[in-house]
């Protein structure tokens, strides 16, 4: 195999990632961090910028799983999103009640939902990382359909309490910036980095590295 198309390994557990993956040619393996989140989110303090912190998560699962022995030569790419809403960042919420008052809370404003990228190539040993932003403009739905989507369940499953390529598109008016972002991975910024690491994105297209 060329050294310039390592097996692309994805750090994340998340059923959209690896369906965005796939859909854009990709055959990646999935291995998960098993990183403690909150550890990463407490050491960086309450006053942490949300792409910094949106950043070192994705670095920590991207290292954690680069440190297997199973990713030799392969790339590793980790990913983690949250949703910046008036100063804060907003993961997963804790229970339906949260999730119930964040939408409450963000109907008929907008949020940037920010995904942190690393990548990790084991066959050099380079790595690189960055942020994609994209503005998310709610719309307003009533309190009936608040409760009808949390009680789906699927808000509880997601950083910021909504999808984009789900039930909560249709709490979405509109976007500013990459639609994969939102779903949890920028293409558009996989393939920036893939190419400063010297990886052919393209490439991958073929199945030759599968």
């Amino acid at each position: 195999m060329s050294p310039t198309l390592p097996p692309l390994v994805l750090a994340s557990a998340s059923p959209a990632r690896l369906a965005l993956l796939r859909s854009a040619g990709f055959h990646p393996r999935v291995l998960v961090s098993g990183v403690d989140e909150d550890a990463i989110e407490a050491a960086l303090g309450p006053g942490a910028v949300p792409a910094d912190v949106a950043l070192e998560l994705a670095r920590a699962k991207a290292q954690a799983v680069a440190a297997l022995p199973e990713t030799d030569g392969a790339l590793v790419v980790g990913c983690d999103s949250l949703l910046e809403f008036e100063g804060r960042a907003l993961g997963k919420p804790d229970s339906a009640q949260e999730a119930v008052a964040r939408w409450y809370a963000m109907r008929g404003k907008s949020g940037r939902l920010l995904t942190g990228h690393w990548l990790v190539d084991r066959t050099t040993g380079n790595e690189i990382g960055s942020v994609a932003t994209t503005v998310v403009h709610f719309g307003e739905p009533s309190d009936e359909e608040v409760l009808a989507y949390v009680a789906s369940g699927e808000p509880l499953r997601v950083a910021g309490a909504f999808t984009i390529d789900g039930l909560g598109g249709a709490f979405v008016a509109g976007l500013e910036g990459d639609h994969s972002n939102v779903v949890g991975l920028s293409k558009p910024l996989l393939r920036k980095l893939m190419g400063e690491l010297g990886v052919n994105y393209t490439a991958y297209w073929n199945g030759a590295a599968e």
